[in-house]
């Protein structure tokens, strides 16, 4: 498409507006632009631009005198339908009696093969007569008021550029380009077809419902593709999670060199799936050298640019673009627009501008006949003359293709928003406007700027059903029809529709797919697989290869402890504190918890030994009481010997507390209960030794004093000061810093090790130590009385049972500190029960053996050394 933009040109747009004296009320205009159109008359008049003819022959000026115009050849039968649709329209709103009453819509209709845009604008906004009487200083209504047009991006940015300095309303039906979006540049702008921007969105929808991460882009060299190229590198990652191979520019011209590299590209890539976003031009010159390359097994996506195009649904071209899907303009139904066209007569359209007939040239190019006088420079066909009455159904043309209303439909809509705008302005209110202080608009005073201002309120819907309004930015509600080419038996192709993308206020862009509808180009008749990378499973995390994009990854595994549940995780999460990660690090599970346990053999057995322990304390303490009155148990105070019975019971029963799952009773009451019986029973052996000690000496020549100090009084008194020491020590532990429990994750990962933190080790230090202390000091005075005479014997067995108790405790230091979780619980109820029944069985063993088994040495002849029973 030729654009250009001289500064002649620049100066004709200049002075093309109407200018008045001071003094006159006639405005003269400065200069006009030679153009070819169609008109008709009303209170207001609606400008329309369309590509009538595909190019433009420009005289050369070098050479000759005399000015010469430039000529329109290559007949566009599409864009002389939609201008013919345009015109349908306002034929349509003026035979409406609720729309616009009282009111009739005339329209200049024009080519603008011979312009960019700016010049038919310009035209269209300043007309095109040379004296206009107006009213002082040249206001009042202007030419037109609202402009629809143009179908290309390029002169609609160009024409919106200029128009938007002058607020006059531009509805395009077919400018998709997303840069016209902006605001600030083109504020008069509005279109009826969905821009490039949702385009793009809508191909990334379907790029998403298949899981093609991996494609590849082709663009045309222009706005269209370039602005498409920026929309696909910045919303394909966040939106759709996919990357694009290669992006490759299609060139304008016959360049075989360049789409011979563009295909080795195409064919070295691991990308199934190209989306060429292009015209239809581009497409059959790519496709030329595909079709020679033979390359197959390629998912086409096209965009509306070459979606409908029949000139790509040959036998030769379908073996390979079979299966395509595109993203169309939607399509509508316009009723009546058929038989409208069908009417259409050379003798029923006489306004003509500068004796250029559009109806005429239409006629000549459909029947191949001319006109006499046939127009300078605009007969493409010459031989038979025209007679006006030849009938168009005769024919096999495009122009009577109703399948699709695509175009069409825009333009139809965008009539009919005009056409609601100015109805919204016309019911206003007088001093309830909302212009200054109140005020409405006045046909006889129309200006541009205020029809802009309905423009952006309005809202409607068509006999078809779809809604029309403007957003923000002067874009449509979007809508997408997707088309699939089908490849039929008999070499036959179809375009079908199988489902359409919208833009929901709520949900984004919604995409719906007919599936069973779909023609696969493929063996299995199922969509390809278009990834850089295969989906990384649960379990494991992507980890980008360096130097490749986003979509290009391998796939980790997730350490110990942490998982990802999700396809294509990008990291793993840790676990809870209590979880671990599972086998397949795709979930979390409780860790196991570990304790010293009731159910578990090492717990059957210490709960076993305990209970075993406390078992043959109860059985002795019968013994002794049965035989409470012989004189081994009445010697060396037999009360001492009962309560270290029972503290020796308690030592055996505590250890039960260091069994099964911690809680904070039995972490405050385990260590106090321990230190308190084995304070008791240490207590007892002390005074059983102070007291042979006291006996030994009162058995010497005045030594006699000294019993009185460890009478049975004494005894008991001192038992209970020591144990009351050790209460005392618990007591203030438990009060300042109390064992708890506590769930120890730092021995293994995937196992929480229940325990009692001793909360002070201070306070325990002190509790051992203190029993530490008094068995020293009962060992020390046993071993003192160790060569006492026989009849004073039981200190030998108070020595021996002290050094069991002391080896015990000291070897039990070490182990615990080294023992992890439920094993350190187990040293330590090892050693209460080693302590326990190494004093049950060395203090009271050989005396239930003489109770039980020699009873003739249960006397106390025998115990006093004076006789031995024979």
């Amino acid at each position: 498409m030729r654009v250009f933009f001289d500064s002649s040109l620049l100066l004709l747009m200049l002075f093309s507006t109407v200018s008045s004296s001071l003094f006159s009320s006639s405005c003269q205009l400065r200069g006009q632009f030679h153009l070819n159109g169609l008109h008709k008359t009303g209170d207001v008049i609606l400008g329309g631009i369309f590509q009538i003819h595909f190019f433009a022959a420009y005289p050369d000026l070098s050479f000759t005198s005399e000015p010469q115009q430039p000529t329109c050849y290559g007949f566009n039968v599409v864009g002389f339908r939609l201008s013919q649709t345009m015109a349908f329209a306002i034929d349509e709103i003026n035979r409406n009696s609720n729309l616009l009453p009282n009111v009739t819509l005339g329209y200049s209709l024009y080519d603008n093969c011979l312009q960019t845009g700016i010049g038919t604008g310009v035209s269209l906004v300043s007309g095109q007569e040379e004296h206009v009487t107006l009213e002082e200083n040249c206001v009042g209504t202007p030419p037109v008021i609202g402009i629809v047009g143009d179908s290309s991006s390029t002169r609609t940015i160009a024409m919106s550029t200029v128009l938007g300095s002058y607020r006059v309303p531009l509805v395009s039906y077919f400018a998709t380009c997303s840069c016209l979006s902006d605001r600030q540049k083109f504020p008069s702008f509005f279109r009826t077809i969905p821009s490039d921007a949702f385009q793009v969105r809508a191909m990334i929808q379907i790029l998403k419902h298949y899981g093609w991460t991996w494609a590849g882009l082709l663009i045309s060299n222009d706005d269209y593709g370039i602005h498409a190229a920026r929309s696909f590198h910045s919303d394909l990652g966040p939106a759709g999670g996919g990357c694009l191979a290669y992006t490759e520019i299609l060139p304008w011209g016959e360049e075989p060199a360049e789409y011979k590299r563009i295909v080795d590209v195409m064919t070295k890539s691991t990308a199934r799936v190209v989306i060429v976003f292009a015209h239809e031009s581009h497409v059959i010159k790519l496709m030329k050298e595909v079709v020679r390359r033979n390359v197959t097994g390629l998912q086409w996506i096209a965009s509306e640019g070459w979606t409908s195009a029949v000139v790509l649904q040959t036998p030769d071209l379908m073996p390979y673009l079979a299966g395509t899907l595109g993203i169309a303009i939607r399509q509508g139904e316009i009723p009546g627009l058929a038989d409208f066209l069908l009417h259409i007569r050379p003798d029923l359209h006489h306004n003509t501008t500068h004796g250029q007939n559009v109806v005429n040239q239409f006629w000549e190019h459909t029947f191949q006949c001319r006109f006499e006088p046939p127009p300078a420079g605009w007969v493409e066909a010459g031989g038979e003359l025209c007679s006006g009455q030849e009938v168009l159904e005769d024919v096999e043309t495009e122009f009577l293709d109703f399948a699709g209303l695509r175009p069409e439909y825009n333009a139809y809509k965008a009539v009919y928003a005009l056409a609601y705008a100015l109805d919204d302005m016309l019911q206003c209110e007088p001093g309830r406007g909302p212009f200054s202080n109140n005020t409405c608009a006045h046909l006889q005073r129309l200006q541009p700027w205020q029809l802009l201002f309905y423009m952006e309120k309005v809202n409607f819907t068509t006999a078809f059903g779809d809604r029309v309004s403007f957003d923000e930015n002067g874009d449509a509600l979007p809508i997408y029809d997707i088309m699939n080419w089908e490849w039929l038996p008999g070499e036959k192709s179809e375009v079908q529709i199988v489902g359409e993308v919208k833009r929901s206020a709520f949900k984004g862009e919604e995409l719906s797919l007919d599936e069973d509808k779909i023609f696969w180009n493929f063996e299995s008749k199922k969509p390809p697989r278009s990834v850089c990378s295969e989906s990384c499973p649960p379990g494991t995390r992507m980890a980008r290869k360096r130097g490749e994009p986003e979509c290009c990854f391998d796939c980790v595994p997730c350490s110990e402890g942490k998982i990802s549940n999700m396809t294509d995780s990008m990291e793993c999460t840790s676990c809870p504190e209590d979880f671990w990660s599972s086998l397949q690090r795709d979930h979390c599970v409780p860790k196991q918890t570990e304790y010293l346990s009731y159910y578990e053999p090492l717990g059957i057995c210490l709960t076993f030994t305990s209970l075993l322990g406390t078992f043959i304390c109860i059985v002795v303490l019968g013994i002794f009481i049965h035989h409470h009155s012989t004189p081994i148990v009445r010697a060396n105070n037999s009360e001492l010997s009962f309560l270290l019975l029972i503290s020796l019971k308690l030592c055996f029963l505590c250890s039960l507390l260091f069994i099964g799952r911690p809680r904070p009773w039995t972490c405050q009451l385990r260590h106090a209960a321990f230190g308190i019986s084995f304070v008791l029973c240490v207590s007892c052996i002390l005074v059983k030794t102070m007291v042979v000690l006291a006996v030994f000496r009162a058995s010497k020549p005045g030594g006699e004093s000294s019993l009185k100090w460890f009478g049975a009084v004494q005894q008991r008194g001192t038992v209970l000061v020591l144990t009351s020491i050790q209460a005392a020590i618990c007591t203030v532990w438990l009060v300042s810093a109390s064992p708890m429990p506590y769930k120890n994750t730092q021995y293994y990962n995937d196992k929480i090790v229940y325990e009692c933190v001793v909360g002070s080790t201070v306070g325990f230090a002190v509790l051992l130590g203190y029993i530490g202390l008094l068995a020293i000091l009962s060992c020390l005075l046993a071993f003192l009385a160790r060569n006492l005479p026989d009849s004073f014997n039981e200190a030998k067995l108070i020595t021996f049972s002290m050094l069991i108790f002391c080896a015990v405790w000291v070897a039990f230091i070490p182990a615990y500190i080294n023992s992890p979780g439920k094993y350190a619980d187990a040293v330590e109820v090892f050693a209460i029960l080693a302590s326990s029944f190494g004093l049950l069985v060395a203090l009271f063993g050989p005396k239930c053996y003489i109770i039980l088994v020699r009873p003739e040495r249960n006397t106390k002849k025998a115990i006093m050394g004076r006789g031995t029973t024979q």
